[in-house]
């Protein structure tokens, strides 16, 4: 089964060219975030200088510098393969913590049901009534802006709609005749939820997982736009974009650069995402 929904994954790539372009250009970025400290042609904080000692400030992109240089002198092309790191790092750590917080408490709340479920459904409508840049603004003035304050936020964020998610797909599975054959034979819980429910609403989770990265993506830089992502000196794109938009009409390309990037991952991400989906659907029509 694993191996038909890749090959699946895989042919529905080739038949659309868009999504297959996003695939290569998450690739990457993912690769940029892993090699792109080694790739950097400069530190992300030093200061360029030219032949006769004066700092290289606002150089437009040319060969030397691809993506020009800032207003003070540091180069955007080693600053965006610097950053790449964080801003693919710290969504995708977060990401996946509010994956397998959501998931152990959408598979307990669904299966259970009764007063757990109910209480836990009102705590988690509660923290989605709040506006998500309101509740990360209040989490991020009581821990601090950080990279643990930005997991915080996102795993916040993200864990109830998981849960909910999670949630509706067991309660669908409760009652399901595997299920019950595993209570006749007497299977304790654990396995019930971990080998009988938790692999059929695997699909539905990896695609909401896939959503949920791309959103993580968008609001870690967003909150970087503010100030309040991971703090200096660290090349932050959504602090760079901040950074440059004073100086839009002198050095345009330092404002462009970390925006562009952030536009193309979360597209890219997105459209992977939409490819999973249609992939486990039809998976999902043929049985």
């Amino acid at each position: 089964m694993r191996l038909s929904r890749f090959s699946q994954f895989l042919r529905g790539l080739l038949r659309r060219p868009v999504s297959l372009a996003a695939f290569v250009i998450l690739t990457a970025f993912l690769l940029m975030a892993i090699f792109g400290s080694v790739a950097a042609p400069y530190p992300f904080d030093e200061l360029v200088r030219g032949d006769s000692g004066s700092v290289m400030r606002r150089m437009p992109p040319d060969g030397q510098f691809l993506l020009g240089t800032d207003r003070l002198g540091r180069d955007v092309y080693s600053r965006i393969l610097w950053g790449a790191r964080e801003v693919i790092a710290i969504p995708a750590a977060a990401t996946v913590l509010a994956v397998l917080v959501g998931t152990t408490i959408g598979l307990l709340t669904g299966y259970f049901g009764g007063w757990l479920d109910e209480a836990i459904s009102r705590v988690f409508d509660s923290l989605l009534a709040i506006p998500a840049i309101v509740l990360a603004l209040v989490t991020l003035a009581t821990v601090g802006p950080s990279t643990g304050g930005l997991i915080t936020v996102i795993v916040l964020l993200y864990t109830p709609i998981v849960t909910r998610v999670i949630r509706s797909a067991t309660l669908g599975l409760r009652s399901a005749g595997f299920v019950e054959a595993a209570r006749l034979r007497g299977e304790p819980v654990w396995y019930i939820l971990a080998r009988e429910i938790l692999p059929s609403v695997l699909p539905v989770l990896v695609v909401e997982a896939a959503l949920r990265f791309s959103y993580a993506i968008f609001l870690t830089a967003s909150l970087g736009f503010l100030g309040l992502g991971v703090q200096p000196p660290s090349p932050d794109w959504g602090r760079m974009v901040n950074e440059a938009r004073a100086d839009i009409n002198t050095t345009p390309w330092a404002l462009w650069a970390p925006a562009g990037a952030i536009a193309l991952l979360v597209v890219s991400v997105n459209l992977v995402a939409d490819e999973l989906r249609r992939v486990f659907r039809y998976e999902g029509s043929s049985t």
